[in-house]
């Protein structure tokens, strides 16, 4: 009787530990149901390669998805349809008042906003958005740069995103390639610079203001003075330090956050290297190789004559072998300024003490 007792408390041990893991799996079922029941039913008719739609415009549009797409999409299973095309749950969907592809698309550039809150309002303040804002349909919305259906995380791989921007940009993206970034780009050289490097991703400044120019040497130094990238191309990291140590450099810094719209006078990378276009310091046609450096000072300096370049220093630091009439001076000047300030200041406390004593 014991024995029948105890093998019916394991039973219904056993019972109720199944029926915990039986409600467990179904709660992990429901929680993912609802996704992946949406997709299904969403590519009962999207999953037809036929599926297509004619807009007023006369244009033609596949309303064909790919499931592998989804399937490789950083979204995946997390996100359904209506989350990105909300308004779509009833079938048939309600027609929109769009006549274009480009006006379809364009109805849908909010949806992004719900999870990438942050970056959405970044864009506001982008070159792109200030064109959407005027009706140019033609600006890019995210998913020109980040795609729809075969969304892959940022960066990944990095090459793709100056051939996203070359999409629009295929100009600048040609005299790019042919840069000494461009070059290395094309090499696939992970430590080059593209486009969002310099430019942003989301809050993409107008490169034509005065203040996107005077932010331009601290854009370049945040590649040209990391130690270990440009150890490997034997190339230094004082050029920033130069810089700003110069007379550019420092009218530069009291400009910055002065000027609006008005174009800074004042000389930064851009102006003396290029900005899509540049090469190397020695290469053929180079703006500052010796040869064309009087001609790219003449650029600001218009009456510049030929002794004119050899005024400035580069970005090399004054030694005994370079320029050692300014490293003379500069050496006498840290030995006599501290010389004299000491002088001042041994004067004031022996006069003091004198007072203290003849009181």
């Amino acid at each position: 009787m014991v024995q029948t007792r105890i093998s019916i408390h394991r039973t219904g041990l056993a019972l109720m530990g199944a029926a915990f893991l039986a409600a467990a799996f179904s709660s992990s079922l429901l929680s993912a149901g609802p996704v992946e029941e949406e997709r299904d039913t969403c590519l009962g008719c999207h999953g037809d390669q036929t599926a297509s739609k004619d807009l007023p415009d006369g244009t033609k549009v596949s309303l064909f998805v790919d499931v592998s797409q989804l399937d490789k999409s950083v979204h995946g299973t997390r996100v359904k349809c209506s989350d990105c095309h909300p308004g779509t749950e009833e079938v048939p969907h309600p027609e929109r008042p769009v006549k274009t592809f480009r006006e379809y698309q364009a109805s849908f550039r909010e949806a992004c906003r719900r999870c990438h809150f942050d970056n959405y309002t970044k864009t506001l303040d982008s070159v792109h958005y200030a064109q959407i804002a005027k009706g140019d349909f033609r600006a890019p919305f995210c998913v020109d740069c980040h795609g729809s259906h075969a969304i892959t995380r940022p960066a990944q791989p990095k090459p793709d995103i100056s051939k996203t921007c070359a999409r629009c940009h295929e100009k600048i993206f040609e005299v790019y390639k042919k840069s000494v970034h461009g070059k290395a780009f094309v090499a696939h050289n992970p430590d080059v610079p593209v486009c969002t490097d310099c430019h942003k991703s989301h809050d993409i400044a107008n490169p034509h203001s005065a203040a996107y120019r005077l932010r331009t040497p601290q854009i370049c130094g945040s590649c040209h003075t990391n130690k270990a990238v440009m150890a490997k191309y034997n190339l230094s990291t004082d050029v920033l330090s130069t810089y700003l140590a110069d007379f550019h450099g420092m009218s530069a810094s009291l400009e910055k956050g002065q000027t609006k719209n008005q174009r800074a006078v004042v000389a930064v990378c851009v102006d003396c290297h290029g900005v899509h276009d540049i090469t190397t310091v020695k290469g053929e046609g180079s703006r500052v190789v010796k040869a064309n450096l009087l001609r790219t000072c003449q650029q600001c300096h218009k009456d510049a004559s030929e002794n004119f370049p050899a005024a400035w220093l580069s970005h090399y630091e004054p030694s005994w072998k370079r320029a050692p009439l300014i490293y003379g001076i500069t050496l006498f000047y840290k030995v006599l300024i501290p010389f004299i300030i000491g002088g001042l200041v041994l004067q004031i406390l022996l006069h003091l003490w004198r007072v203290v004593v003849n009181r």
